[in-house]
């Protein structure tokens, strides 16, 4: 008779840059090698999503806890005070609310509910929390009570937010977009959900149906319910598909583009942006990989993927035995966390510019890992910019 196998104990893996306590450890020294969160998600439910903002982190459990650590000088942490955290803290200022996403700006959080509230917190210089028309922030999670829409998806970027709502409307609000708007498109007219400090109908997007929003530093993409790839937003490294520096509007890109296939899924990073579709495309500012579309994984393998998420960049994988089953998953910007059995002894790490596949190393000029003393070319795993997550994928390696 077969014995079942008693299920990996979960772990939650965390390194790189800290000079907030954004890893959650405790300190403030940056941390080469991946540790372990001891004690964290003892007696609680699986971790559902990681990311991450300029100086701080956000992990949400399935159960719709919501725990935050890093840089607090803005109250991104929306615990109810400016001091930094170094060890994850439950937000208790949701009122009991149940969170089913996340998204982090680089000094501002963004909630989702289920109820389809959507809840913000941090630094609002540039309108990024749509609370007000004033600038001034809130280290307590605020409704956003402008979206009177129930809200399916958020997305947070430097300076800017989105939101879906259940009907595929999108609404986007924070000015960090508009300058950059104004100098690139002289005399042209800058769109109101450019300028807007409160939640603003995108414009340009009434035929369509969208579901899910990405964000990058400046840039961001729309998709639709039918595979259809919407962008806007800022094109200097030619992410977005375009001739122009700066897409006013969402302009859809043409389905050739990808091989006349459907998009399932989009990541954006800071300058660059990825999609999937049976296989996956790479776009923009890379280290070494530029504006080249459609751009297939870059080891020419079309090999499939699933269950990557990136805000600022995306991914490399590091060859090694790892269960099947692991789920695992990945913030920053200039940190990484790793959630899986604790007996998996393969590590994914993320690297500026790097992009993750089933069963590749996407850069073949790094020879060792960055956390080694062999040739590398990237000065440390501390210096790679991520705000990603992983979930539900299968390493068979």
């Amino acid at each position: 008779m077969e014995v079942p196998r008693e299920a990996p104990a979960q772990a939650l893996f965390t390194w790189g840059a800290n000079s907030y306590g954004q890893l959650g450890l405790g300190h403030r020294e940056d941390v080469f090698l991946p540790q372990v969160l001891k004690g964290f998600l003892c007696n609680r439910e699986t971790v559902k999503n990681i990311t991450g903002g300029g100086g701080h982190s956000a992990v949400l459990t399935d159960t719709g806890e919501l725990f935050l650590c890093g840089q607090n000088k803005n109250g991104q942490l929306g615990l109810g005070h400016t001091e930094d955290v170094t060890h994850f803290k439950l937000c208790s200022s949701l009122c009991g609310c149940s969170v089913i996403q996340v998204a982090c700006g680089w000094d501002f959080t963004i909630i989702l509910a289920g109820s389809g509230q959507v809840f913000s917190c941090g630094s609002n210089s540039f309108g990024q929390l749509g609370i007000s028309q004033t600038s001034e922030g809130s280290t307590v999670s605020k409704r956003i009570e402008s979206l009177q829409e129930k809200v399916v998806n958020v997305a947070a970027g430097l300076r800017h937010a989105l939101a879906v709502t259940e009907n595929g409307s999108v609404f986007q609000w924070g000015i960090g977009m508009s300058s950059q708007a104004k100098r690139a498109c002289q005399g042209e007219m800058v769109p109101s959900f450019l300028r807007a400090r409160q939640p603003c109908k995108v414009t340009g997007l009434e035929d369509a149906r969208v579901k899910i929003v990405a964000s990058g530093s400046s840039h961001a993409t729309a998709l639709t319910d039918e595979g259809e790839l919407y962008v806007w937003g800022n094109n200097k490294h030619k992410q977005l598909v375009n001739k122009d520096d700066f897409v006013l509007k969402p302009q859809k890109i043409d389905a050739h583009y990808f091989g006349g296939e459907k998009v399932r899924r989009v990541w954006n990073g800071w300058t660059h942006m990825v999609a999937q579709t049976e296989k996956v495309f790479l776009g923009g500012k890379t280290r070494s990989y530029i504006g080249v579309w459609p751009q297939r994984n870059p080891c020419g393998v079309n090999s499939s993927v699933s269950g990557v998420d990136c805000v600022w960049t995306t991914l490399l994988q590091f060859p090694g035995p790892c269960s099947r089953s692991s789920p695992a998953l990945f913030p920053g910007p200039r940190h990484g966390f790793r959630h899986g059995p604790c007996s998996c002894s393969s590590l994914l790490v993320a690297l500026n510019q790097a992009l993750f596949a089933k069963n590749l190393v996407c850069s073949p000029a790094l020879h060792q890992a960055p956390w080694t003393k062999g040739p590398c070319h990237f000065p440390s795993l501390c210096l790679a910019k991520c705000v990603f997550r992983l979930l539900d994928y299968n390493f068979g390696l």
